[in-house]
Order: structure tokens, then C-alpha cells, then sequence
């Protein structure tokens, strides 16, 4: 295969690979105050669930359709290996119209377990797929590390797949009045859930409630854009001993737990991003191919996460900052809603993360675990740095 084959290949993979983390947007119709940078660090792995509250009204057109598993999922390591199970679930809302999604509430059924959860839309050509999908493994669902595992909703790091997420930190997300996920009648739900067995396996159902509005509405289509940035995190001076603080080994080990394609990430993000040297600190520019506009945005890194920026045309007179998260809290990953922010055609957007190995000395989940290098992987104990846009088209 030729060298822009294999990008592109590659490019497809990390696609899939980075549409395994992501959120939603709160209420969009109003911005967010700034994180605080007083915040304490996370102290827990475990997700923690939002408290109950009564839903938000229903606004005139829209109504509410409640989406569950059909029964408990008791997760494990599908490789039997790693303390990670990502599960695909296949969900039917029953559209008989075209519509639009403008919010909806993720009710993760044993947060001590569910890391994160996911909904992707999948489009009436590719249920039948799907459906076979979901008949390949037994029991419930089917194993989905970094996806879906099906290239038809895989989409693309501009416009991703899902219709959104919960992690910790979530609750009901009710989009702005005039914006809307769009959905075809027969369309089917994915719902991705990140099991954490950290705590060990328990029993889950989880559920998710839609709002949903009529295409005869009119939003305009909300999308989401992925801003992935390599981690090339080295372990510290002293903690060398491990032998998974060689880089490849490192590789080699995420391979392992989680299939030779989405342990590739790591490799994949070095063609997106170019090479990188490695430390604490690492970003990735973006140009903007297609005139967009920015309504919420939200980042995600994991356990040794220490602060994530998002930037447009850094450097420049017209250097805007959409997201400063000075000090990562892991359990308050909600998207923030900002005013509208006007991307350009060949603009750059760069997200720039700060990781530190330090942090394994204050959390119980790496208790006992020893030091690694790390790199991009799909585990709770392993890293991401992930930027997200959601945008509307002009």
C-alpha cells in the first residue's frame, strides 16, 4: 500500500479509535463559566454518578423516548487480559419520521463500573449490518473497543458518529433551541459502554432517555469534531525498572488488552499530528477544511490528566482560547457551552495536554501497578488527550 493509502487507512482507524471517548453538550444556549483552577485533583477512578434530578421540561414539538437494555451485562476482559470490557449495545427508538435529537439524559445503571458511555446513530442502510454484528458473539451485544467496530457509523474525526455521552461529571444535556442532531426514521442507536473493572465485574443495565424534536422543526444540524493529540509520556527519573517504560513494549502491551489495530493509536496519531518528542506536554494543529461554527466544546484525558486548552489560529491577531482547563478534574468531563465561535476555512485549531506520571503516588486505581510509559490507550490507566467541537455548518 502507498503512503497516503496507508494514512488514510491509519487516519480511518484512529477515527474509530478516538470516537470511544467522548461527551455532549449541557444546555447550549447559554456559555459555561471557565473551570476553576482552584479545583482539587480527582481522587477516585471509579465514575461518579450525577444526582438524580427531575428532568427538564419538554419545549413545544418535543417529546421523550426511554432506551434500556434488554437485561444486566455482567462485564470482564474480553482478551482476558486488562481491566477494561468496551460492550456495544443495539437500541431501537422506533422512528417512524425523520427528527432531530435536541437533548438527552445517559443513566449509567452501576456507575462504580461504567466509565463512560457512548450513542452512536446509525443510519437505515446499516442496521442489516448491524444486526449481524450484534448476532457474531454470544450473550449481549459485542466487544467495541475504540468504535463501533463497523466502519459504516465510524465517520470521521469531523464529524463523528455519535449523537452523545455521558461521563463522569454528566447529567441531562438539552441542547440550544435552534440546533438538533439529525436522525432518519429506522435509524438504530449504538450505545458504547466503558466498563472500568478496576472495582472488580458487577451486573449493569444502563439506559438513556432522547428528546426529541420533528425534522419539520428546522435546527440547524449539530455535528461533532475530534481534535486527538498524541501522549508520549515517559516514566521518571528512578522508575525506570519496569519493563513497559520502553515505548514499544508499551505499545506492545496495549496491543494486547485491546486488539492490534486501536493499540496502534499511539503510531496512527504520530501520522496525524507529525512526530512528537516525548514529555509531559503535547498538542496537535488541525486546519479547518469546511467553514464551521463552535457552540460547545469539551476535553477528555484520563486519571494522569493535569490541564487541557483548546486554541483557534494560536499565535495570530486572531488567537481565540474556547477551552482552559488549568487544573483536569476526570469527574466533571460535561461539555461547556460557548458563544457562537466562527471557524474559517484553513484556520488551525490546536489542543495542547499536560499529563504527570506523579499523580500514579495519589490514586488508588494505579495502586500496585508499576510505572509504564504511557501512550494513547483505551483503559482507565492509560491516556488520552482528546479535544471536542461541537459545531454547526454556516
Amino acid at each position: 500500500m502507498s503512503r497516503p493509502g496507508r494514512t488514510a487507512a491509519a487516519l480511518l482507524v484512529l477515527a474509530l479509535a478516538v470516537a470511544g471517548c467522548s461527551t455532549a453538550p449541557r444546555d447550549a444556549s447559554t456559555p459555561a463559566a471557565p473551570a476553576s483552577a482552584s479545583a482539587a485533583p480527582h481522587a477516585t477512578h471509579a465514575a461518579v454518578a450525577s444526582p438524580s434530578a427531575r428532568p427538564k421540561p419538554l419545549r413545544a414539538g418535543e417529546r421523550r423516548v426511554t432506551l434500556a437494555m434488554p437485561a444486566a451485562y455482567t462485564p470482564s476482559a474480553p482478551y482476558g487480559t486488562g481491566t477494561d470490557d468496551y460492550r456495544c449495545f443495539v437500541l431501537d427508538p422506533h422512528l417512524r419520521q425523520d427528527a432531530f435529537i435536541t437533548g438527552l439524559n445517559i443513566l449509567p445503571g452501576t456507575p462504580d463500573v461504567v466509565h463512560h458511555v457512548i450513542l452512536f446513530r446509525v443510519p437505515p442502510e446499516s442496521v442489516p449490518a448491524v444486526q449481524a454484528q450484534d448476532a457474531s458473539e454470544k450473550g449481549q451485544g459485542w466487544t467495541c473497543f475504540g468504535g463501533t467496530g463497523l466502519d459504516s457509523p465510524g465517520g470521521s474525526l469531523d464529524d463523528a458518529p455519535w449523537l452523545g455521552a455521558w461521563a463522569p461529571g454528566g447529567s441531562e444535556q438539552v441542547m440550544a433551541p435552534d440546533v438538533g442532531v439529525p436522525v432518519r426514521k429506522g435509524s438504530r442507536v449504538i450505545m458504547q459502554v466503558h466498563y472500568n473493572l478496576l472495582a472488580g465485574p458487577r451486573p449493569d443495565v444502563s439506559a438513556t432517555q432522547l428528546r426529541l424534536a420533528p425534522a419539520s422543526a428546522g435546527l440547524h444540524p449539530l455535528e461533532t469534531m475530534l481534535l486527538p493529540a498524541p501522549v508520549e509520556l515517559p516514566c521518571r527519573s528512578g522508575h525506570t525498572q519496569s519493563l513497559l517504560c520502553d515505548r514499544a513494549t508499551a505499545v506492545a502491551d496495549v496491543q494486547k488488552r485491546f486488539g492490534d489495530e486501536v493499540g496502534q493509536t499511539a503510531n496512527y496519531l504520530h501520522l496525524l499530528c507529525g512526530q512528537v518528542q516525548a514529555g509531559p506536554v503535547q498538542a496537535c494543529d488541525r486546519k479547518v477544511t469546511e467553514p464551521a461554527t463552535i457552540r460547545a466544546v469539551a476535553g477528555h484525558m484520563h486519571l494522569l490528566g493535569r490541564s487541557i486548552r483548546i486554541e483557534v489560529d494560536p499565535g495570530t491577531p486572531r488567537a481565540r482560547t474556547v477551552l482552559d482547563v488549568p487544573v483536569w478534574d476526570f469527574d466533571n468531563q460535561g461539555a461547556k457551552a460557548v458563544r457562537p465561535v466562527p471557524l474559517r476555512r484553513g484556520d488551525t485549531v490546536r489542543v495542547t495536554c499536560r499529563h504527570d506520571q506523579r499523580l500514579r503516588d495519589r490514586l488508588p486505581a494505579f495502586r500496585g501497578r508499576p510505572e509504564r510509559y504511557v501512550v494513547w490507550g483505551e483503559g482507565t490507566t492509560d491516556e488520552m488527550c482528546l479535544g471536542i467541537l461541537l459545531v454547526t455548518r454556516p
